[in-house]
């Protein structure tokens, strides 16, 4: 899909009209005067969890932001593996893989050994390693993934719009308050020019910082940023041009001799391209703005850094100037350390109100979006009354661990990028070696939750070698049972604060009685102790809390459906219409065996517990009744 060619447009590249590509939107009137949860902040952390919430019609969510409209240009670009896999959740992977670019190969540049101010290419090495995920590693405008939420929030059963033109003044909680009270105040100011200056109040239950590396939801919770600059200045810029550089359009990272680090970054529509170039390193305690550096003094250092090639800019789409910094929060919601066990959360901060680092290892759109994403749902289940409000307290231990390695692995990084600072000049063999080991971080895939509440043991993992007990659930290819249609297994999961129980079944006949996947089904459908009969409403569809699927290992011809347990073509909705999308068989004829792929133990199957944010919660033997009711007993609310 190419656009762009005669100047950067910013909006959907399929409306033909520029004018018409980028709607206004946002709320009109006032904000409400009581909600369940408040967030402030329009990025891609504030957006992933108002999408999130706007799936119920029953939560009342208000999201606001300081700035007049909603994003347009510039920004973060890099979209994870991972993070792909999160928006096919969200129902939009399919539009940003047709617009967004694909990195599929990644090159190196060093000195030329006989002509050290000129570059030599001195490696390629393919982006992501086979089979990591089903998604590619993608560069999409920052502006277009707000897009795609905006959208799913409009769409959905809350039809959730941004309040615009709101600055946070302050808020406050009243301690005294229960958990069901709109405990926390907060006062808003108002920037459109009709009401400049208007103060409104509003209550809420929770309250959620989205607000970036100067948030005033953190300073409100006595939270700062800890950490230390690495005093280098970085340019990055957005460019429509023309070279004769032969790699402009993979993602390339170039270490000259003298000059530093230029990492090129292709961009959507086939001609921009983001280029981010080492500029100069800092005095303690130097801000780059000190330095006043233009767009010129960019575009100079990266044809310096280019030669022999040349670069010629036509037209400049964004451009910054930033320094190097990685800085964390201890904890990211505002009870302390003593009172975890006295007291309950009321306001959470997520993304760069809590972490920020540099930018070229395209993590921090990516990490603040799965911050946001862990915290959606557990909201949802404690205002749902489907879990204990301490549940939120998983949040912060969860994610605060993850954004230290996150700080960690930018820090090193952005010294082996940073190479003008190192003496000998660069290693462009070590620059490699480090990216390709550090594939599956850079992917998003690594993220590993410790045992809790919500991950179990691995006493059986055994059972699933390849779904890793606090890992992301690894989809794999699977033909559905009902009607043979080639699927991937983790797309059954939606957004939608499920939890999915996915049952493997050994190789004998799951339809006759007293096979495991029947015995199963028996237990779930009858049992008092069947977390399904525990947890869901009564008048809720069947799969409404717990989403059971089942998957067998003879071919999809092999069985026959009508001979199922009932459990897995379950009666919905008004007219009690059967669900023939429970059931799946290996995708034997395209060479795809999930049993093989994932090391399923084909004699004694499993059943895998997938939270709602797609990560792997526990892995059980099929007949182990009370360790999976004891999982979800763990921290749900009995609903009948």
């Amino acid at each position: 899909m190419q656009f762009h060619l005669n100047g950067f447009q910013p909006g959907d590249p399929e409306i033909a009209d520029p004018a018409e590509r980028v709607q206004a939107g946002g709320a009109e009137g006032t904000v409400p005067g009581e909600v369940d949860v408040l967030i402030v902040g329009c990025g891609p952390a504030g957006l992933t969890l108002a999408a999130q919430l706007a799936q119920f019609a029953d939560i009342k969510t208000c999201i606001v932001e300081q700035k007049p409209g909603r994003l347009t240009v510039g920004q973060a670009d890099g979209i994870a593996c991972r993070t792909m896999e999160m928006f096919h959740a969200f129902g939009f992977s399919e539009r940003v893989l047709k617009e967004a670019y694909w990195v599929n190969e990644t090159t190196f540049w060093k000195p030329d050994q006989h002509s050290p101010e000129k570059i030599v290419r001195s490696g390629r090495v393919q982006d992501v390693e086979d089979g990591l995920s089903e998604f590619p590693h993608v560069i999409l405008n920052q502006a277009r993934v707000h897009d795609g939420f905006l959208d799913v929030m409009r769409k959905s059963r809350a039809k959730l719009e941004p309040h615009y033109s709101r600055r946070l003044l302050d808020l406050q909680v009243d301690p005294a308050a229960g958990p069901a009270d709109h405990a926390v105040t907060v006062r808003l100011e108002r920037g459109d020019a009709a009401n400049e200056g208007k103060v409104e109040t509003i209550k809420a239950r929770y309250v959620v910082g989205c607000d970036g590396a100067r948030s005033t939801v953190r300073r409100s919770i006595g939270r700062e940023l800890h950490g230390d600059s690495a005093n280098h200045a970085w340019g990055v810029m957005d460019v429509l041009a023309v070279t004769d550089f032969p790699d402009i359009r993979f993602k390339t990272l170039i270490q000259s001799a003298k000059d530093g680090s230029l990492l090129i970054i292709p961009r959507e529509g086939g001609y921009m391209v983001r280029i981010y170039v080492e500029l100069a390193k800092l005095d303690v305690g130097e801000r780059v703005a000190s330095r006043n550096i233009t767009a010129d003094d960019v575009i100079a250092k990266a044809q310096r850094i280019l030669k022999p090639h040349t670069l010629d800019v036509k037209e400049i789409a964004w451009w910054s100037v930033y320094e190097i910094g990685q800085r964390l929060t201890d904890k990211f919601d505002d009870v302390p350390d003593a009172e975890t066990a006295t007291r309950l959360p009321r306001i959470f901060i997520a993304g760069d109100a809590c972490h920020t680092h540099s930018p070229k290892a395209g993590q921090g759109m990516n990490v603040s979006m799965q911050d946001a994403f862990n915290l959606g749902w557990k909201l949802a289940a404690v205002l749902r009354k489907q879990s204990a409000p301490s549940l939120l307290h998983s949040y912060s231990a969860e994610r605060q661990t993850v954004a230290k390695e996150l700080i960690d692995f930018d820090r090193e990084w952005a010294g082996i990028l940073a190479s003008a600072a190192k003496a000998g000049g660069a290693d462009a063999a070590k620059t490699q070696d480090y990216f390709v080991r550090h594939g599956r971080y850079t992917a998003g895939t690594a993220t590993h939750y410790a045992p809790s509440i919500l991950t179990g043991a691995a006493a059986h993992q055994h059972l699933a070698k390849g779904f890793v007990i606090g890992k992301r659930f690894h989809s794999a290819p699977v033909i559905r049972l009902g009607d043979a249609k080639p699927v991937h297994l983790g797309h059954a999961a939606q957004a939608d604060g499920r939890f999915r129980l996915y049952a493997f079944s050994p190789a004998e006949n799951p339809a006759m009685t007293g096979s495991a996947i029947h015995t199963l089904c028996k237990f779930l459908a009858g049992s008092r102790e069947s977390p399904i009969r525990r947890y869901t409403p009564v008048g809720s569809d069947i799969d409404s809390v717990i989403d059971l699927r089942a998957v067998f290992q003879q071919g999809h011809r092999e069985l026959a459906i009508e001979a199922m347990p009932a459990l897995l073509l379950p009666r919905k909705g008004r007219y009690g219409l059967l669900d023939y999308e429970k059931m799946f068989c290996p995708d034997l004829k395209g060479g795809h065996d999930i049993f093989a792929m994932r090391g399923i133990d084909r004699k004694a199957g499993c059943m895998i517990v997938v939270r709602p944010d797609q990560y792997v919660a526990q892995v059980l033997p099929l007949n182990d009744f009370a360790g999976l009711a004891g999982y979800f007993d763990g921290f749900m609310l009995q609903a009948n």
